[in-house]
């Protein structure tokens, strides 16, 4: 399983290639595969069926580039941004925390 916490570490090896409402399309950095822990590329893919909000989420190995579909309305695209900026760590974690299924 998955935690609040590991989503934001993940996001701190996020780069922003291009968002637009309801899409976002981040590269990648290697360093993940040193830093991930326990987390599997599994376990990323799954998000949507454990959190509101987030619709699909495809990994490109070939590119080191991860999309993200997501509901704009539930997650404003702000937040994403923050995320991967690592700001306003605290208010996206409650609504993480908030619209999770089965995150911890």
């Amino acid at each position: 399983m998955i935690s609040t916490d590991d989503i934001i570490k993940i996001a701190s090896f996020f780069s922003l290639i291009a968002h637009t409402p309801g899409r976002l399309r981040v590269r990648v950095n290697p360093k993940i595969t040193q830093n991930a822990g326990n987390i599997s590329l599994s376990d990323i893919e799954d998000l949507p069926k454990k959190i509101d909000g987030i619709n699909h989420i495809k990994i490109n190995k070939i590119i080191a580039s991860v999309t993200i579909t997501y509901d704009p309305n539930i997650f404003k695209p702000k937040l994403w941004e923050d995320l991967v900026k690592n700001e306003n760590i605290d208010e996206i974690s409650i609504l993480i925390n908030e619209l999770a299924k089965e995150v911890i």
